[in-house]
């Protein structure tokens, strides 16, 4: 009965090890198949993924305005992208052992129902009859929480959809879709934000409008998506007889030192591009340049940072030269934020201000997604999830001191007829010591990044799959 037993462990063993004889047989023997059905898994993502950003961002350009509307302060306000931040971090934990453990489905439905239900109750805020004197910011707060707790659930998607429906020569792309989705949604809110609140009664419109991508994000999750996984894999990494424990995945990250650079180094420049979002428009009012101005230059880092991770991820899915595209983008962007903190302490200089947002959005943007592959490829065989719920984590938590540590580094200014901040703003500030701060943050990251950082690729080593541009055997569609 024992040597039965033991028997027993050792074939568990061969099934557990991707890199067994036996488990890369088995590989072998698998017809790869791909489904028409992941783009529309793929357009789901994105839609909410989209709409959770325009949910977080929606009042950060027009931060005065709402200070105005809600007779509260610039700091209150700012709390309502920073509870994101918070929120995260103990539930991104959560957000990476649900997505291993209970599949993609269960994942996307449970963070659209979130994402609603919040948008919802944020609206509550301006429904006159349900509030008194301070119940509106109560509300406000607490449906931004909702969507604050569905964020991690649809940031680590992504890299994990990729990964189980699209098939090796696609992965990257999807993965930069999906993942660039959030951006964009980031970039509507800087666009509609600005153009419809043109003074402080016109708060309540955004609700709205923020509240109809919500709702038909969660309609479209919940009648849509009936299979957590397709029938047959797309690829060899995606057969995935026994998943990785969440637990052990967690320790062996833990000891990969490549993987532990990266998440660093990456959830550095989530933080300062989460800071610089959150607060370009008080940036560059105490210079005079106009909300609508500012939402210029966040549409120009937004859009730019598209069309740099759209080109970047098509180069990556051909040439696979993860390592090498997010280096040099992330010391290109360093140099965009060094210009930027230059620029931006000066006056009348919008031109050189909506160059730099667009540099600085092509080169950080175009590192995103890439790098959350690269956290794949070097993790392997730790689930996606787990990957990249990790790097998000470290992100959050570099997020939260970095806007904590900005906003302390601002000074207190006297309005003044050359500040365009806005009629009864409460609250001036000058952020020439934090851009520059900010800029220094963003050039030791890379550096550490660029010096330290070496890997193997070892998801497409499981594949057998070298460097050059190879096409795909076996791969059917239907």
């Amino acid at each position: 009965m024992s040597g039965a037993t033991s028997d027993m462990g050792d074939e568990t063993r061969h099934l557990l090890d991707p890199d067994s004889e036996r488990c890369l047989q088995l590989r072998k023997l698998v017809e790869f198949k791909v489904y028409k059905r992941r783009w529309f898994f793929l357009g789901v993502v994105c839609l909410l993924n989209c709409s959770n950003a325009m949910l977080w961002i929606s009042f950060a350009p027009v931060a005065n305005f709402t200070a105005s509307f809600f007779k509260t302060t610039l700091d209150t306000i700012n709390w309502l992208a920073i509870v994101y931040v918070i929120i995260a971090i103990p539930f991104g934990f959560g957000a990476s052992w649900l997505l291993d453990t209970l599949g993609l489905k269960s994942a996307v439905i449970l963070s659209s129902w979130l994402n609603m239900v919040g948008s919802l109750i944020r609206s509550a805020s301006v429904i006159y009859f349900l509030n008194t004197r301070s119940s509106n910011l109560i509300y406000l707060f607490i449906g931004q929480c909702l969507c604050a707790v569905a964020q991690p659930l649809v940031i680590c998607v992504p890299a994990k959809l990729a990964a189980v429906w699209f098939p090796e020569h696609q992965r990257a792309t999807a993965n930069m879709l999906a993942a660039m989705s959030n951006p964009i949604g980031i970039l509507l809110a800087n666009l509609i934000s600005p153009a419809i609140v043109t003074e402080e009664t016109y708060i309540p419109v955004l609700f709205g409008i923020y509240g109809i991508p919500a709702v038909l994000a969660c309609v479209m999750a919940t009648a849509g998506i009936s299979e957590k996984e397709p029938p047959t894999p797309p690829s060899a990494s995606a057969v995935n007889l026994v998943p990785e424990p969440f637990f052990s995945g967690l320790k062996q990250l833990m000891t990969n030192k490549a993987y532990i650079i990266l998440m660093l180094s990456f959830g550095s420049g989530v933080g300062l591009f989460t800071a610089f979002s959150s607060f370009l428009e008080q940036i560059l009012c105490y210079k005079g340049y106009s909300n609508f101005f500012a939402g210029l230059c966040g549409a120009l880092f937004i859009f730019f940072g598209f069309v740099g991770a759209l080109l970047c991820g098509l180069y990556v899915d051909r040439t696979k030269k993860f390592t090498e595209v997010v280096k040099i983008c992330f010391c290109l962007s360093s140099l965009a934020s060094i210009a930027f903190a230059v620029v931006s302490s000066l006056r009348d200089q919008a031109v050189w201000l909506g160059i730099i947002s667009l540099l600085f959005g092509f080169f950080g943007f175009a590192a995103y997604p890439i790098a959350m592959e690269l956290a794949v490829e070097c993790s392997h065989p730790v689930g996606e999830g787990t990957s990249t719920g990790l790097s998000f984590i470290s992100g959050q938590i570099q997020s939260l001191i970095y806007m904590l540590l900005l906003q302390s580094l601002t000074r207190t200014v006297a309005a003044s007829s050359l500040s365009s901040c806005g009629e009864g703003q409460i609250e001036i500030s000058d952020w020439s010591v934090s851009t520059l701060v900010m800029a220094g943050l963003g050039s030791l990251g890379s550096c550490v990044f660029v010096i330290f950082f070496h890997t193997d690729y070892k998801r497409l080593q499981l594949e057998g799959k070298s460097t050059d541009n190879e096409e795909i055997p076996g791969v059917a569609s239907s």
